[in-house]
């Protein structure tokens, strides 16, 4: 009997599944994915932190820090709301270095392009809630019953 291999999947170009997809990359040290997932002229805006735009300036910020050994990210997806190319994130991150973790709530917009590109990425945290993230990762050090869990997915 003859196996066939499974027929190639063309990743999908339903906004919700890039943003998935982009945030996934990022936490699986994916650099190469997760610029194949955005436009040349994105515009990356991290409110209340200098916007960055085009994906060139992007990459010179992730390729050197998300890698293993240095910063590490992972995300817990709350709820993704789309409509039409505009994709809402509720979430979790967790920013790591070693066994230090520090895990905020982030609300994400992002917009889609018809290429299947993310064009617009733009994150709203509360500097609260991330100082006390910070604390509850610095506590976590000594005792890790102190930090917060990342959520089950």
């Amino acid at each position: 009997m003859t196996t066939l291999p499974p027929p190639e999947r063309t990743p999908s170009t339903d906004p919700a599944d890039v943003v998935v997809r982009f945030l996934h990359a990022l936490a699986a040290f994916d650099v190469d994915g997760a610029l194949g997932l955005v436009a040349e002229d994105l515009v990356y805006s991290n409110v209340s932190l200098p916007t960055l735009y085009g994906r060139d300036r992007f990459e010179r910020i992730a390729r050197p820090w998300l890698r293993p050994g240095r910063l590490g990210f992972n995300v817990h997806l709350n709820h993704v709301a789309t409509e039409e190319d505009v994709v809402l994130t509720d979430r979790v991150d967790e920013l790591n270095y070693g066994r230090f973790a520090s895990r905020f709530w982030v609300y994400g917009r992002f917009v889609v392009g018809d290429d299947a590109k993310i064009a617009v990425w733009r994150d709203s945290f509360d500097w609260l809630d991330v100082t006390i993230a910070n604390l509850r990762g610095l506590a976590g050090l000594v005792s890790p019953g102190f930090n917060r869990r990342m959520p089950d997915d």
